[in-house]
């Protein structure tokens, strides 16, 4: 007798509990980060918010500014739930400690 018919664990057992597993773990909802456009935060504030916070090039930064700017929201960002909302609540203390009104949201994809 083998050691795996002994002790009751066999591959056949192994193989149920990983397709278990596999049923149970569904992915994290993920959040959108959104700007959205206002008449007095600077389109270069919001583009050092874009590459300080959300890590885009100078490149992508501008031009989701520019959808703030001309359509009055811009997507910065999938994330996770954790991670949208620290998005958020960064956006918000810096924008409020440079004085601009600069409004920041999360809403579930």
């Amino acid at each position: 007798m083998d050691n795996d018919s002994m002790n009751g664990y066999g591959p056949d057992l192994e193989e149920d509990v990983i397709s278990d597993t596999k049923d149970d773990v569904d992915e994290p909802p993920m959040y959108k980060v959104l700007l959205h456009n206002d008449d007095y935060t600077t389109m270069e504030f919001v583009v050092e918010i874009l590459m300080f916070v959300f890590k885009k090039s100078p490149e992508e930064a501008v031009k989701i500014m520019l959808n703030v700017h001309h359509k009055g929201i811009g997507i910065c960002g999938i994330y996770p739930f954790e991670v949208s909302e620290t998005k958020v609540k960064t956006v918000d203390a810096l924008a409020k400690e440079n004085g601009f009104p600069l409004k920041c949201t999360m809403e579930k994809e």
